[in-house]
């Protein structure tokens, strides 16, 4: 198994452009709500399982990535509760923030990393965190 740094590295080589990070921080946390979302639509214990595993996985590479990731994901957790029509709200996010993350790899010029490797989508997550953590002077 890869290391966090080099799983960042990697992820990094494809969103060097600023617009595309800046893309990826609105449009990466949307993806994840909107996923969660349309899990909880079938049942809010499948949201949860995912929470879990993804955790889980984490928590393999970085425990300070895990327990951010924890923090990023109980208050999206915490608004399902209230959100109306799950499904048709989530898949629109869904939607509209992989236009964005197209948009993105478009300006950057450069595909997007999962395409290489499926593992990508659950790196895209905790790049992001990795990127807010390290401009707040933070260290994963």
């Amino acid at each position: 198994m890869r290391t966090l740094d080099e799983w960042f590295d990697l992820y990094g080589e494809s969103h060097q452009n600023p617009v595309n990070k800046a893309i990826h921080v609105v449009c990466v946390p949307a993806i994840v709500f909107s996923i969660l979302g349309m899990l909880w639509a079938a049942s809010p214990y499948a949201s949860y399982a995912l929470v879990v595993l993804g955790l889980l996985f984490y928590l393999r590479l970085s425990f300070k990535i895990a327990i951010a990731t924890a923090l990023m994901l109980a208050p999206m957790l915490y608004g399902l509760q209230f959100l109306q029509n799950h499904f048709v709200t989530s898949v629109i996010i869904f939607v509209v923030a992989w236009i964005g993350q197209f948009i993105g790899h478009g300006i950057e010029g450069k595909k997007p990393s999962f395409l290489q490797d499926l593992q990508f989508l659950m790196i895209g997550p905790i790049w992001v965190l990795g990127f807010i953590m390290k401009k707040m002077g933070m260290s994963y």
